[in-house]
Order: structure tokens, then C-alpha cells, then sequence
């Protein structure tokens, strides 16, 4: 509890930024379609979210040399509070693109100084218990934000983007407010996407689709959820049903991740994948409880797969590449979750909505593919780093994790 206190600030303030991001997607969704925009132009905005995304975890570390965490932070979440403003003052898809960047930049920017000053404040000691305790954050935040949605859709639209704006000012406050002295700016990580490629070309192919899977549902989610019938006030519940069931497959995919060879984990994952994309487009007209108990499946099977393929990455890595790697394993996520909601939202616009898990499984069945000639190339590694549920939030989450990535016991 003393630890937890001790960083409240920080957990806080992570907590806040989350309900004000995850809440804006699956808007910007609804009432754009409300709107009259074409599903390719819903799309379109969740890759600019993305797009942002990117330039936020490469900027920002620059930005902090430049002018410390705390207004790195100022700036980021002045960025995220303009973007979800500006939604009630220009209308129209490639403003609200436009917008979306900068909402990228602000999430982005606000986690990298996030996790740089919580990786100047933990120990060895207490390093575990503040990831743990991050990670329930930040899952916990998620949640609660998909929640939010229904609420959120009943508001008149200037209103729900206020109070969007509102909690994205308010994720300032304990920053701003904390006594805690602003730790030493670290060196900017390096990128080199091609160090991923070079340790693990499967681990790549991993993130990609992982990417893939939940860029697609997250942003795409509430057109596939109107498609089948779900009221507007049932989206956030669809959306939270996948987070949710990733959340509980964290622990025993990490658990047959450290006992057995990551790649067949990897492989059996991607079958479930494959097989619950199935499954949803099976469920889709028997109902709201078919088509939620679809979306947690779908979140269980695919969830883990960037974890369990960081793992792998790390197995072949030095501790002097950790860092980078991780790095690299995200811009390959940014990559992957920049081009899929526009796909995946043209596949809909042309085909329905049952095309966007066919999409889903056939990347799954590629990634199965790839992961079975690699198999053929060279054997699994003797010494195995832990299984560490790795958040997608900045470049610079390789550094709080570089410690917790210790060789698990042979059992």
C-alpha cells in the first residue's frame, strides 16, 4: 500500500488520461456514422489515431530532453484537450482525422513521460509490485472507459466531447499537484525497427497481427456492432467484453508461455484466433448475449499474442538490446495499428461485417503459417526471459520492464 501511495500521482494521472482516451474511439465512431460518414471514413479516423500515435512515441522522448517531464506533459495533454474540443467546432472526417493525430500524440506522449518517471522511481525491490500495480491501472482504466460509451452516446455530442475534455484536463492535476522532484531527463530510446527483424522475424509477424486484431476491434468495433444489431448503448459493453477476456488470459498464457516452447503457444493462440473469428461471425445473429460472449472469447484467444511474441523476441536477445528491441517491437505495433482500421473498414464497406473477422482469421492462419517455417530455421532458446504482459503505451516501455525480464527457473 506504501508503494501504491507513493506513486498515486502517476497511477492516477494514467488512470484519468485512459478514460478520456479509450472513451473517443468508439465515439468518434458513433456519431460520425450519425453524421453521415462512410464506415471507410470511420476507419480513417482510427488510423490517424494511430498515425499520432507514432509521432508521440518518437517526439515526445526528444521533447522531454528538451523541456523536462512535467511539461512534456503539459503539452501533450494540451494537444489531446484541443483535439477533443475542436470535435464540436469543425465537422466533417479529415478534421476529425486531423484531431485524432493530435488525441495520438497526447496518449502517446503523456504514457512515455508516464513510464519514464515511474522508471526513475522504482527499486529492484519494488519494480514487481509497480508493474503489477500499472498494469491493473491501466487495465482496470480501459474497462471503465468502454463502460463510459453508452453513457457517453446518450449525451448530446458537444457534451460527451466536453467531458471527454474535461477528464483529459483533469489527467494534469496530480502531476502538476505531486512534491515529488522531476527525475533526470533519460536519453532518448534509439529506433531501429530492423534490430526486431533481425532477432526474431516470427516475434515481428507477432506484433503485426496483434496490431491487427485489436486496432481493427477496438476502432472498427462499434460499426461491426451496429452492423448486427447492437444499440448504441450496448457498443461499450462489446468492446469492454474484449478487453475483459484479455485481461483474464494474461495469466495462463504467461503461465504455458514459461513452461512450454513460446512458439507453440504462439501457434495455438493464433488457431483460437482464427477459430473464435469463426465463432463471432457464427454468433452475429443470435443475439446481443451471443455477440458479447464472441467479443470476450476473441479478446482471450487474441489479447495475449504481443506478449508471448515480445517473450519470444527477448529469448534471443542480449540485455544490452532490450530496451531497443522493444522499442522496434513497437513501431512494427504502430505500423500494424496505423493500416488496419481503414482496412478493415473498407473490407465492411464492401462485404459486411462478417469480413472483418474474416480478415481477423485469415492473419491468424498466416501468422501460424510463418510460425511453423520458423520453426524449421532454428530450435527454441536454452535460457528463457519471463513472460511480461507488455503494455502498447511508448517506446520507452522497454526500460521499466528491462528488469522485470529475468530467466525464468527450468520446471
Amino acid at each position: 500500500m506504501r508503494m501504491f501511495i507513493s506513486f498515486a500521482a502517476l497511477f492516477l494521472s494514467a488512470g484519468l488520461l485512459q478514460f478520456s482516451s479509450g472513451g473517443v474511439g468508439p465515439l468518434d465512431a458513433l456519431t460520425g456514422l450519425g453524421l453521415g460518414f462512410t464506415t471507410e471514413q470511420v476507419g480513417f479516423l482510427g488510423s490517424a489515431h494511430f498515425f499520432g500515435f507514432f509521432i508521440g512515441c518518437w517526439w515526445v522522448p526528444r521533447l522531454m530532453g528538451t523541456v523536462g517531464h512535467s511539461r512534456a506533459y503539459a503539452i501533450c495533454t494540451a494537444m489531446g484537450a484541443i483535439g477533443l474540443a475542436a470535435h464540436v467546432v469543425l465537422s466533417g472526417p479529415y478534421w476529425w482525422a486531423l484531431f485524432r493525430v493530435l488525441s495520438g500524440i497526447c496518449i502517446a506522449g503523456c504514457y512515455t513521460v508516464i513510464e519514464a518517471w515511474l522508471q526513475a522511481k522504482v527499486t529492484n525491490e519494488t519494480r514487481g509490485r509497480a508493474m503489477g500495480s500499472y498494469r491493473v491501472v491501466d487495465i482496470t482504466s480501459s474497462l471503465i472507459a468502454q463502460f463510459m460509451i453508452g453513457f457517453l452516446a446518450m449525451l448530446e455530442t458537444a457534451v460527451a466531447y466536453n467531458l471527454l475534455t474535461i477528464i483529459c484536463c483533469a489527467s494534469l492535476l496530480p502531476l502538476a499537484l505531486t512534491r515529488a522532484t522531476q527525475p533526470t531527463t533519460p536519453a532518448a530510446t534509439r529506433l531501429r525497427p530492423g534490430l526486431g527483424w533481425s532477432i526474431s522475424p516470427l516475434a515481428v509477424a507477432g506484433v503485426l497481427v496483434a496490431a491487427l486484431s485489436s486496432a481493427s476491434f477496438r476502432m472498427v468495433g462499434p460499426i461491426y456492432g451496429q452492423e448486427v444489431g447492437l444499440a448504441a448503448s450496448q457498443i461499450g459493453y462489446f468492446l469492454a467484453a474484449f478487453v475483459a477476456g484479455g485481461a483474464v488470459a494474461q495469466w495462463p498464457a504467461g503461465w504455458l508461455a514459461d513452461r512450454y516452447d513460446r512458439r507453440y503457444v504462439l501457434i495455438g493462440l493464433s488457431v483460437a484466433s482464427a477459430l473464435s473469428s469463426i465463432v463471432t461471425i457464427a454468433l452475429a445473429t443470435t443475439g446481443t448475449a451471443g455477440v458479447m460472449i464472441s467479443a470476450a472469447i476473441f479478446g482471450f484467444t487474441s489479447f495475449p499474442i504481443y506478449s508471448v511474441s515480445a517473450a519470444h523476441a527477448h529469448d534471443h536477445a542480449t540485455g544490452d538490446q532490450r530496451v531497443e528491441l522493444s522499442a522496434a517491437l513497437m513501431f512494427f505495433y504502430a505500423v500494424g495499428a496505423i493500416a488496419a482500421p481503414y482496412t478493415a473498414s473498407v473490407l465492411i464497406g464492401a462485404f459486411g461485417p462478417a469480413s472483418l473477422f474474416v480478415l481477423l482469421a485469415a492473419a491468424h492462419l498466416l501468422l501460424v503459417v510463418w510460425s511453423l517455417l520458423r520453426m524449421r530455421v532454428r530450435a527454441a532458446p536454452s535460457d528463457r526471459t519471463r513472460y511480461v504482459y507488455a503494455p502498447r503505451t511508448s517506446f520507452g516501455i522497454g526500460r521499466l520492464l528491462g528488469k522485470s525480464r529475468t530467466n525464468t527457473d527450468k520446471d
